[in-house]
């Protein structure tokens, strides 16, 4: 970019300049990249299938070559024929509907409860003080570890695994929002305030659209920490489930149903976690 033009000095008019376009030793100046890009992350088109096909010929060499044991990890294509096998005789829908059914109804429970007693927190003194202590403490507990507890309360049926999900999911979204709650803009809010808005308003206005990207970030991890609570809870006492039908293969030793259970864990987490950034893609797109 040229430099203005400068009168030049008393006393100075013979003196030769520079042109406007050329550094100060004669080399053109050229124009500055653009650096502005804001780390914004892109997505390789072929990145995911080219690091599954890489991870799934590094399996079928061990298994191929005997660099595994096949009692420890069954051949890719005997896990292929376990899936078509549980697939096509329908028990692997039954195992699958179950768990979604436990997982869906456990984690609104838990996220609704959890975004509330956020927001709470993050918008109320007398919440901050008495809500967030307790808060605090249960997040660290291992939810696992209280399983037997609830059946203890509960019973051993559905009711018991529905809430063990719940409780496991309140802690984190409850964290999520109450972070998200108070790292809005405080400016925007007393600038609100001071235009007369009412508190419903800015509570739905500016105090949500500031907390989303935390509440889809605790909604990821929290969907995750269901998934594993899901199947800890399903063996117990679980007649279907995915958990079930994992606990039952390692029973009985018939590691391609074990693995093809694990695989279809493993879909599902990749499912809500693709959904939730499709959801984070449409809700936030002011940030880009």
């Amino acid at each position: 970019m040229a430099e203005p033009a400068v009168p030049p000095a008393e006393g100075t008019a013979d003196r030769a300049y520079p042109p406007a376009a050329a550094s100060p030793s004669g080399a053109p100046i050229r124009p500055v990249p653009f650096r502005g890009g804001g780390f914004a992350p892109r997505s390789l088109r072929y990145g995911a299938l080219a690091t599954f096909l890489g991870l799934l010929g590094l399996w079928w060499a061990a298994t191929q070559y005997g660099w595994v044991s096949p009692l420890a990890l069954p051949k890719p294509e005997e896990v292929g024929r376990a899936f078509l096998d549980l697939a096509t005789s329908g028990l692997l829908w039954q195992h699958l509907a179950a768990s979604l059914w436990r997982l869906g109804l456990g984690w609104v429970i838990g996220a609704a409860a959890g975004t509330v007693v956020g927001f709470a927190i993050g918008l109320s003194s007398l919440a901050r003080s008495t809500a967030l202590p307790m808060v605090s403490a249960m997040f660290p507990v291992p939810k696992i570890a209280l399983l037997p507890l609830f059946i203890l309360w509960l019973g051993i049926g559905e009711v018991s695994k529905v809430a063990t999900i719940a409780f496991g999911v309140f802690s984190p979204m409850a964290i999520a929002a109450f972070g998200g709650v108070d790292g809005v803009d405080r400016n925007l809010v007393r600038m609100a305030q001071s235009f007369g808005m009412p508190t419903r308003a800015i509570v739905l206005k500016i105090v949500l659209p500031g907390a989303m990207p935390a509440l889809l970030s605790g909604a990821r991890i929290s969907a995750s920490i269901g998934i594993i609570l899901l199947t800890a809870a399903e063996m117990i006492g679980a007649r279907y489930g995915i958990g079930a039908l994992v606990l039952s293969a390692g029973n009985l030793m018939a590691t391609d149903q074990l693995v093809a259970g694990v695989l279809v864990l493993s879909a599902m987490g990749l499912t809500v976690s693709k959904g939730i950034a499709a959801i984070e893609k449409r809700v936030l797109r002011w940030r880009a």
